[in-house]
């Protein structure tokens, strides 16, 4: 799949799209498969499929929590691989492998894109994967059909964007704070100023993520970016009030792109 013209294409009819998050596995394959479910039906437009890792270091703790009981109930690589494909075949919206680069690492680059798009993935997201590091894994991606997403964050000089803007495809993760996921983010004119910052670097579709909670959150990202990317609070939601306050805020969410 073309994710940039996918992107470009669902844009058409909103303003801004959603991008959402499960992690595999937790709080099981069964919930898991009643939130995509759920996205399916508010209309989400792509979702990050997380393979859980011991090491989550740019998950806050509601999503390390649940990384490390995802483990401990004994998720494996192939169940990952085998919720993806299912769901591929199922649901409307594109699939992007969320993780970590161990998991990477151990299948292999050629393999590891191989699984991946013989699954249904679309691209990946490797939060602490340098760009210096992946090697052949791009031209592994580009065999594969599969988008590498590169993040860009605050800290980056512009020189740094630069260099991570040329090597990215499909869109670009801008990471709106410092810190890692879960902590409300407030969003405000530092965070317009760096996505200015992002614009100069890529003309790559922009997904903002790292600390979106709400509706109004989506709808002042309106002219903003491309995407909103919301993953622990619909995470907090789902263990707080379950599967209908999961729906609302989905619904909540989906909302907010008119």
């Amino acid at each position: 799949m073309n994710l940039d013209a996918y992107i470009r294409q669902r844009l058409q009819s909103r303003k801004v799209l959603v991008m959402t998050h499960v992690i595999a596995g937790f709080p099981s394959l069964e919930a898991n498969w009643q939130m995509l479910e759920l996205m399916a039906q508010a209309g989400v437009d792509l979702v990050e499929l997380q393979m859980p890792f011991s090491e989550p270091m740019a998950d806050g703790p509601t999503f390390a929590r649940a990384n490390q009981q995802a483990i401990a109930g004994g998720l494996k690589l192939e169940q990952y691989f085998g919720l993806m494909e299912r769901a591929a075949g199922i649901f409307p919206f594109p699939l992007l492998m969320m993780g970590y680069y161990n998991t990477v690492f151990r299948l292999g680059h050629g393999l590891f894109c191989t699984q991946l798009q013989a699954r249904g993935g679309v691209g990946f997201i490797l939060p602490d994967l340098p760009v210096e590091e992946y090697g052949d894994l791009f031209a592994h991606s580009a065999r594969c059909e599969l988008s590498p997403i590169m993040l860009m964050a605050p800290t980056n000089t512009d020189a740094r964007l630069a260099h991570i803007g040329r090597h990215a495809r499909g869109m670009v993760y801008a990471v709106a704070r410092k810190g890692v996921t879960g902590s409300k983010t407030e969003l405000e004119a530092g965070i317009y100023d760096f996505v200015a910052r992002c614009r100069k670097a890529t003309d790559l579709p922009l997904g903002l993520g790292f600390g979106l909670r709400q509706g109004e959150d989506i709808r002042r990202l309106q002219g903003q970016v491309e995407v909103a990317i919301v993953g622990s609070a619909l995470l907090e939601s789902w263990e707080r009030e379950g599967r209908e306050g999961y729906r609302k805020l989905l619904q909540e969410l989906c909302a907010g792109r008119e």
